[in-house]
């Protein structure tokens, strides 16, 4: 991909939080990388999405620096790189705090799968992260967040796969979500805060514990979307 095309992607992706009534005010940011130039672009910090253009998206390489735009990059740039650092397959990473996924981050609680809806799109419970200490805030609070997602999806004795479970719920803050680009990351950040409304929901009803999806449903629904013999959608469409 040329980075001008990149730079395009990101600032739709980006403009996409808008639409998704994923964000209030400038309380989010997508970003997408270019692995063969060993860049991501990101949005620049605290500028609205309505008056981003493609011109504003900042180029960051592998070890943080600006390689190119007039503007600074995102606050949360450090935690981007340290993913894209750890998690070599994905391609995008989008920051939210959008309402239900925020208010699961801020109890501190994982996002278990329910139903259908999650399990197609998350093969099992989406995690949370610990709390940061406050010599890892002290030392460098961004990167110090990326680490303990990292560390949450590497966790023994259990590690989790962060292709088949593309979101994170970090403690006390908001989730992150990543995908194969950018584009897919806003996807799953979509569907994470679909998830979570419905479970906050489903909390409400009697007897007010939901059941946790059988897990032979849970593996159906993913792998039908996501497996190796995936069927859902269309594998070519006429025409296009």
């Amino acid at each position: 991909m040329m980075l001008e095309d990149l730079r395009c992607a990101v600032a739709e992706a980006n403009r996409a939080l808008v639409e998704h009534q994923l964000v209030t005010l400038t309380w989010g940011n997508v970003s997408g990388i270019d692995r063969d130039k060993g860049l991501f672009a990101i949005k620049p910090s605290g500028v609205p999405y309505d008056r981003l253009s493609p011109g504003d998206i900042v180029l960051v390489d592998m070890e943080g620096r600006v390689a190119d735009g007039a503007l600074k990059p995102s606050s949360d740039t450090p935690t981007h790189l340290r993913l894209y650092q750890r998690f070599g397959d994905i391609g995008g990473v989008t920051h939210t705090h959008s309402a239900y996924a925020t208010a699961l981050s801020q109890a501190r609680v994982e996002l278990p799968c329910l139903g259908t809806t999650h399990a197609d799109h998350f093969m099992g419970t989406v995690p949370c992260t610990r709390q940061l200490t406050p010599d890892e805030v002290d030392a460098g609070y961004e990167i110090a967040t990326g680490d303990a997602i990292v560390e949450r999806f590497q966790r023994a004795p259990d590690p989790l796969d962060p292709t088949r479970i593309p979101a994170v719920l970090v403690a006390g803050h908001a989730p992150f979500t990543w995908g194969k680009d950018a584009s897919e990351s806003v996807t799953n950040s979509v569907a994470l805060e679909a998830c979570a409304r419905m479970a906050i929901l489903s909390g409400l009803l009697p007897p007010g514990e939901p059941r946790a999806l059988e897990p032979h449903i849970l593996k159906k629904h993913h792998d039908r979307k996501h497996g190796p013999g995936a069927y859902y959608g269309q594998t070519h469409r006429p025409g296009l």
